[in-house]
């Protein structure tokens, strides 16, 4: 039976856990305590190595405090671990699927071992499949799913036996935003059933669909309330700041630029701005300043911006002016085809020199399969393909060096040190003498990697593994940059100093080529392309895709409201999953 609500579903009482030995030891816990109460979904924030997976961990009973004690529904984990993990239900972070198995055999493996009676299974099987939208694909492995269809199997899998608390650990990290409303439908009708919920995320947006939520920082929780609350104490703080000729993007490095502002985000029509407390606009000639309401994001940054490194703070920088004779990228008629599969139809488009090119689409829609192709990574099996003039189906070799890639998943060498995984890229792109030991000296100081230089880069925090593929990418200094999913999973600030450094390079001239799933991201792009079943669904500016979907309903849609209207109504004879 489920906790009355307002009863306490987690207690954490001076709780502290340390891992490593030594110079080694990584503080993830530190003295924390706090309650989470019962019949509540709760928020679960921070930034990179703040210790939300393991606290998470901790109340699954998958780990033990090395201080303090943690309560999970009225009981002490540390002595009834097994009593209590019959009463909740966990989703780590990465799945926690046998991708080799379908759907169906995951289902029956964790009904096994949750130990849930043959008579009942086959009742609840039912309700997860219509739950989840995953019924059409029970015979499919696992490894061949979606993002976000492995997003639901594994949530799934944690509901088999109805839990009296969840425990999610950053469940939508990596998926589109059809999936994520989908998961949040989800987690609110086990709300109404009175399921507690635990649910850590770096999308700042969901958390004002919690009922409270915990910031938690180095260990330590940095304040705990209902979201509401947070951002009513930002009140007079927030401002939408517009100007009649300069871009929004370079109106933002010109406003990061000055000392009272903590935050500038592109907006769908301007920028987005928090000031510091007790400080009034900035003078910029031309910008209109009108006051707006907070929102998570700003109590985020408020909370944490000290924690921003210095070389954060953007310089204005001038945009490059593509023009029509600098077509950097040329695609035409590209396709793939895997067996009878067409994973990707008659995509085309152009870029130019300096812009920012977003490829945004569904888990499934061939987005990586397009992007892999750009790349070089993966052949095409029809249409025509020119990098920087190369043309990349006929002289591979020579397209290839010129670009910088950035994959979707850390993919340097974790066992090497950052200064060797720095010189064996160096060599690869034929770096050599004097030019070699300048890249390198600026790859140390433009991403901070001095005191890092001898540590492996597997162990390195999850925002600096992202400098270092930055680094990594940009050390033969390619004409263009290909960036997949460059931000899944790294908190906001980290994500807010990589947008002002791909913006830096924009500006230089370097051209960008993005997915995300970051729908606010895609403000950063001068153009987009919108995938759907392997198909170019819209193109043209972010403003034109959402002129796009707009409606009666909604006259002035956001990038997220323009991506779900134009990609369900495509999509809307397949019974969606993804």
């Amino acid at each position: 039976m489920a906790e009355p609500v307002g009863a306490d579903a987690l207690v954490f009482a001076g709780v502290s856990k340390v891992f490593g030995a030594g110079r080694a030891r990584i503080t993830a816990l530190d003295d924390l305590s706090l309650a989470i109460k019962a019949g509540r979904v709760t928020g679960l924030l921070g930034p990179d190595g703040a210790g939300k997976t393991t606290m998470i961990r901790l109340a699954a009973g998958l780990l033990r405090a090395d201080r303090g004690r943690v309560h999970v529904l009225g009981q002490n984990i540390t002595k009834t671990a097994r009593a209590v993990q019959q009463r909740i239900g966990y989703m780590p972070q990465r799945f926690g699927l046998y991708e080799d198995l379908t759907v169906q055999e995951n289902l029956d493996l964790y009904a096994r071992l949750q130990g849930l009676a043959r008579a009942g299974r086959l009742a609840r099987y039912a309700e997860l499949l219509k739950l989840t939208a995953l019924g059409p694909f029970r015979a499919r492995p696992a490894g061949k799913l979606s993002g976000g269809m492995k997003q639901k199997l594994g949530l799934a899998c944690a509901l088999l036996r109805i839990p009296e608390f969840l425990l999610l650990d950053e469940p939508t990290v990596g998926v589109d935003p059809i999936s994520r409303r989908e998961l949040w439908h989800i987690i609110a009708a086990l709300r109404a059933e009175g399921v507690s919920v635990l649910v850590s995320t770096a999308y700042l947006d969901e958390a004002e669909r919690c009922d409270d939520v915990v910031l938690l920082d180095r260990g330590r929780a940095l304040a705990q309330a209902d979201p509401a609350a947070m951002e009513s104490a930002l009140q007079g703080r927030c401002f939408r700041v517009t100007h009649p000729t300069t871009p929004r993007r370079a109106l933002q490095q010109t406003l990061l630029a000055q000392l009272p502002v903590l935050e500038a985000r592109l907006d769908a029509t301007s920028v987005h701005v928090l000031l510091a407390p007790d400080t009034t606009p900035p003078d910029i000639t031309g910008a209109a300043w009108q006051g707006v309401a907070a929102r998570f994001a700003d109590v985020f940054v408020d909370r944490l911006h000290a924690r921003r490194p210095a070389h954060a703070r953007a310089e204005a920088t001038a945009p490059a002016t593509p023009r029509e004779s600098e077509v950097v990228l040329e695609v035409r008629g590209l396709n793939r085809f895997f067996g009878d599969f067409h994973a990707v139809r008659d995509i085309e488009f152009t870029v130019k020199r300096g812009e920012v090119f977003g490829l945004l689409g569904a888990n499934g829609a061939g987005k990586t399969t397009t992007f892999r192709m750009l790349c070089g990574l993966l052949p095409a099996s029809s249409g025509s393909l020119l990098v920087a003039g190369q043309n990349l189906l006929k002289a591979p070799a020579e397209a290839r060096r010129q670009i910088g890639y950035v994959a979707q998943k850390f993919s340097l060498y974790g066992t090497l040190s950052v200064a060797q995984n720095l010189a064996f890229f160096a060599a690869a792109y034929g770096l050599r003498g004097e030019r070699r030991g300048r890249r390198l000296a600026w790859a140390e100081e433009e991403f901070e990697l001095g005191p890092f230089q001898a540590m492996n880069a597997g162990d390195l925090p999850l925002g600096y593994k992202q400098r270092l593929a930055l680094a990594c990418a940009l050390l033969h200094e390619p004409p263009i940059l290909f960036l997949d999913e460059p931000t899944s999973g790294v908190d906001p600030l980290t994500r807010s100093e990589f947008w002002q450094r791909i913006n830096h390079y924009a500006a230089a001239g370097t051209t960008v080529l993005v997915t995300t799933h970051f729908m606010d991201e895609a403000e950063y792009c001068d153009h987009l392309l919108l995938m759907s079943l392997g198909a170019a669904l819209a193109a043209g500016t972010p403003a034109e895709i959402r002129a796009a979907a707009a409606s009666a309903e909604n006259p002035d849609p956001s990038m997220e409201d323009a991506f779900i209207a134009l990609i369900a109504a495509h999509e809307q004879t397949i019974r969606r999953a993804a």
